[in-house]
């Protein structure tokens, strides 16, 4: 257990510090380094190739994960590792001749709206190549009980280099160009390290015998690969239509607003790492009543802290866009809508972890697919009716949908639901210190009015929350801190 615990708080801790270095990049340095134009181009190339990344790694991250302990034979874990790295190109390669041979019509397609895309189908394709084989040899690492190492590689490794890529582009040191170049070679770079790291702690010997049970592997992989991009596209797609219907540089936009308020996401990351074995084993016991006060305490704990980071964004946020240039100051709407859906997300608490560890998880990987086809026809539709707050709407009304679906099929699977009469009563106090704090503003620098009003909003916050209790697991948790400030005074 000490070990689980050790690496859950490192991975917390490289998690958030990865966060802030990205904050660091997207908020401050893309929008003064790089023009409008090129940092919408750095996005969409990100993203399409985010999208095509689970596709190349065949679903086999969650697979190794999920079989690797029936393989402890020598002889027959060879084969099956051997398989775990070979099975990815049945889709790489033939995807990788077709980016050969219909590079015009591919490049043709993608700069429909935005010329500038056309000469970058080869970096889309290689960087979402690097991404799937990292993931691979992460999930090699993960199945000895070593996942600090990849953490790190993927939270904090790819963003420092990337604000050592920028700083040269300000100092003239290399052209943009070079830059996007760079970036391909930055991913295929990390990919490299996360190989021989994976290696070092399980070599490979080739053994092409293939395991009794391929067939049973090969059928879970495509319904991950199914699972997996449904995901990616709900997270990442809106970016790439953005680029088909109007100018690239409303992308960087929009991924800008997008970045604010994905912040309120991080809690939830972290909350994920210790609920989901937790519901796993709860599961394992078929212990319904347990897995319903998980399931409230982990939705009202979440839904506390990310309501707060939600009105701290909100109330601080004409403070935070003066801090950047003008073109970047118009997504209020962007991150209010993407805001909310995040919030509901929180509200959910361990709603996932449920649907994954039961026998459940193909309905949810059936639900994501639909929902990624839903997302893209929302946003063919909404994207040249209202542009950039389109693409922000139908995000929204996806992530509500499915969501939505997700609360309603526990209740009817297992009885349960998440929401409380605590949950109101977090819901006011937040309407509450918004409607107070909304009216109040300081004169200061907008750093400076920023830290005022957060602590203002955070005292009243916690105040409340302890004064009346609303949650025994933060009560307890700033009862805690209450004692360990007493003792050191």
């Amino acid at each position: 257990m000490g070990i689980v615990l050790k690496q859950s708080l490192n991975n917390t801790l490289i998690t958030y510090g990865g966060f802030a270095i990205g904050a660091l990049n997207l908020l401050f340095l893309y929008t003064r380094f790089l023009s409008d134009e090129y940092f919408g181009l750095v996005n969409v190339i990100l993203s399409a190739s985010s999208v095509l990344m689970p596709i190349l790694a065949f679903g086999i991250p969650n697979t190794m994960i999920k079989y690797y302990s029936g393989f402890q034979e020598l002889k027959s874990r060879d084969g099956f590792l051997t398989l775990m790295v070979l099975l990815p190109l049945v889709l790489v390669v033939p995807i990788g001749i077709v980016s050969y041979l219909a590079n015009e019509t591919i490049g043709n397609f993608l700069s429909k709206e935005n010329p500038i895309v056309k000469g970058y189908v080869w970096h889309i394709f290689i960087i979402g190549l690097a991404m799937a084989y990292f993931e691979v040899f992460y999930a090699w690492a993960k199945v000895q009980m070593k996942s600090v190492f990849g953490n790190f590689m993927k939270e904090v490794f790819s963003r420092i280099l990337v604000t050592i890529l920028l700083l040269l582009v300000y100092w003239d040191l290399i052209s943009v160009l070079s830059f996007l170049n760079a970036l391909v070679g930055m991913y295929i770079l990390r990919t490299l390290i996360m190989q021989v790291y994976a290696l070092r702690l399980l070599k490979l010997k080739l053994d092409f015998n293939l395991p009794g049970n391929t067939r049973e592997i090969i059928n879970y992989s495509a319904l991950i690969i199914l699972g997996g991009s449904a995901a990616i596209v709900l997270l990442e797609v809106d970016k790439v239509m953005i680029n088909q219907f109007i100018e690239i540089k409303n992308v960087a936009y929009y991924s800008v607003a997008g970045y604010i308020a994905t912040v309120i996401a991080v809690p939830s990351r972290s909350m994920h790492n210790i609920t989901y074995p937790l519901t796993a084993e709860i599961l394992h016991r078929k212990d319904i009543k347990a897995l319903k006060t998980l399931y409230q305490k982990s939705s009202l704990t979440l839904f506390i802290v990310s309501g707060l980071i939600f009105i701290l964004i909100i109330l601080n946020l004409n403070d935070l866009y003066n801090l950047l240039p003008t073109s970047y100051r118009g997504g209020y709407v962007i991150v209010f809508i993407i805001g909310i859906a995040k919030v509901y997300d929180a509200l959910l608490g361990n709603n996932n972890a449920i649907m994954y560890n039961s026998d459940f998880y193909r309905a949810l990987l059936l639900m994501g697919v639909v929902l990624a086809i839903l997302t893209i026809l929302l946003n063919l539709w909404l994207i040249p009716k209202y542009g950039l707050d389109g693409a922000a709407i139908a995000s929204f009304l996806a992530f509500f949908i499915y969501n939505t679906v997700k609360l309603f099929f526990v209740k009817m699977k297992f009885g349960i639901q998440p929401i409380t009469k605590e949950t109101f009563k977090v819901i006011f106090l937040l309407l509450l210190l918004t409607t107070i704090f909304y009216f109040i503003s300081f004169p200061f620098h907008p750093v400076i009015n920023m830290g005022i009003k957060s602590i203002l909003i955070v005292i009243c916050y916690v105040l409340v929350l302890y004064k009346f209790r609303i949650s025994e697991d933060v009560f307890g948790a700033i009862s805690f801190y209450l004692e360990k400030l007493g003792r050191k005074k």
